[in-house]
């Protein structure tokens, strides 16, 4: 629990009416007492005194429980601003665009954050927009295709994929109002505040148009709100002749490459469970996924489906994610570019030790940056199981976990120290 005498507490108290240029480089705040001053800190340091190491914190369960921040999440991540040591919030959520998760991030915790320090979910779906098909003759980009993309509230998903550089996205939303016998479970006046109209129509054997929709990829972009419509949408395309929704292909010898579809499907999230407001952790996209794979099992056995997953704890997106530290780590700091003082080491906080802590565990940094990972009580994570993946520390909470990672790196320096004497 955070006290008046906690030394971090007493840093920050300390640093507020010092202020030593040397040290931390910057105007002085108000006191403890009132609002932190919200500005990120720009312009070069001291050298001797430049972190080579840096922290990537999951978001709910860690710093936030549903849109309530945690105890001390602030302060947490204030100390570190105030020292100039490069921090990004790395997080499984999804569905919103990252500046508009950004403005509400730093609304709730009170604190100045950037979209450089913010990774989601999908975020790394951006880097597909230039990807071809080795199969597709005329060789465009996945940007200028069609492409499905799921879950998230409303519309929110395709605009941000849009956003992305996606140039024609429709969703379930667009095909189940336009063809509402494609699911008959499900109203479709549900869907008409954020549905469109299709590019193309959706073929029938009667149909007279000579181009109809065609999907090339499909997209999960955050959990889906009707599993079973998004099933058996993803299902119908991935069993159709080249993406084309209404066509039918016989599955009964696998393709070249032994997969089900040349339609690839991508995850953007493998966690299936998340901490919500509610006392006991929910269903979370992994459990959308683990449900459709049950379904495809089930009703297309001997087939195998290879769907792509990202987010945490894939390779994938850990290495996005170091790439944007690295990144917000040179703005911050003012070091250019080839600068010889790198990142070595950084400290994944997280609650879920199937996302947070693998992934920090088995990630292999192309930089040669060492990820130790910290495992806090404050999300899915109760100390009633052995975590499946052994993290280097178990803590309380975020203070804790900044506090431990400071100390066990020398931090705050000595002349801080001798400040507080």
């Amino acid at each position: 629990m955070l006290t008046q005498t906690d030394p971090l507490l007493r840093i920050l108290a300390a640093a507020s009416r010092s202020c030593p240029r040397s040290i931390v480089q910057q105007s002085c705040a108000p006191p403890a007492r009132r609002q932190w001053h919200r500005s990120l800190q720009t312009g070069p340091v001291n050298r001797s005194q430049t972190p080579d190491f840096a922290f990537a914190f999951d978001i709910d369960g860690v710093l936030l429980r549903s849109s309530n921040p945690l105890p001390h999440a602030r302060q947490a991540l204030t100390l570190l601003q105030r020292l100039r040591i490069p921090f990004i919030l790395l997080t499984n959520g999804g569905g919103r665009h990252e500046r508009d998760r950004v403005a509400e991030l730093s609304r709730l915790l009170s604190i100045q954050i950037s979209p450089s320090m913010f990774v989601q979910s999908h975020t790394p779906f951006a880097d597909l927009i230039d990807q071809t098909d080795q199969h597709d003759k005329t060789k465009m980009p996945l940007k200028d295709k069609t492409v499905l993309v799921c879950g998230g509230d409303g519309d929110d998903c395709r605009q941000v994929a849009e956003s992305y550089g996606f140039t024609s996205v429709v969703t379930p939303a667009d095909i189940i109002t336009s063809t509402p016998t494609l699911w008959p479970f499900t109203s479709p006046q549900s869907y008409t505040t954020h549905a469109r109209p299709l590019p193309h129509p959706i073929y029938n054997p009667s149909s007279t148009s000579p181009t109809h929709l065609t999907i090339s990829s499909i997209f999960v972009f955050a959990d889906p709100r009707d599993w079973a419509l998004d099933t058996q949408l993803i299902i119908d395309i991935l069993l159709s002749q080249r993406g084309v929704l209404g066509t039918t292909r016989s599955h009964s010898v696998p393709t070249q490459d032994h997969s089900a579809s040349n339609v690839p499907l991508y995850f953007s999230n493998p966690d299936l469970h998340w901490a919500s407001q509610y006392h006991i952790p929910r269903l979370g996209q992994g459990g959308f996924k683990a449900a459709f794979m049950g379904v495809w099992k089930e009703t297309h056995r001997g087939i195998p489906l290879e769907g792509k997953t990202i987010g945490k704890p894939s390779q994938e997106t850990y290495a996005f994610a170091e790439k944007r530290l690295v990144k917000h780590r040179r703005e911050l700091l003012g070091t250019p570019k080839g600068e010889t003082v790198g990142l070595r080491k950084v400290y994944m906080v997280g609650d879920n030790p199937l996302s947070d802590i693998q992934g920090g565990n088995t990630y292999l940094s192309p930089l040669g940056s060492v990820w130790n990972t910290i495992l806090v009580r404050t999300g899915v994570y109760n100390d009633r199981e052995i975590p499946p993946h052994k993290p280097t520390v178990t803590v309380d909470g975020v203070w804790d976990a900044v506090k431990w990672a400071l100390e066990r790196e020398g931090w705050p320096t000595d002349e801080i120290e001798r400040q507080l004497a």
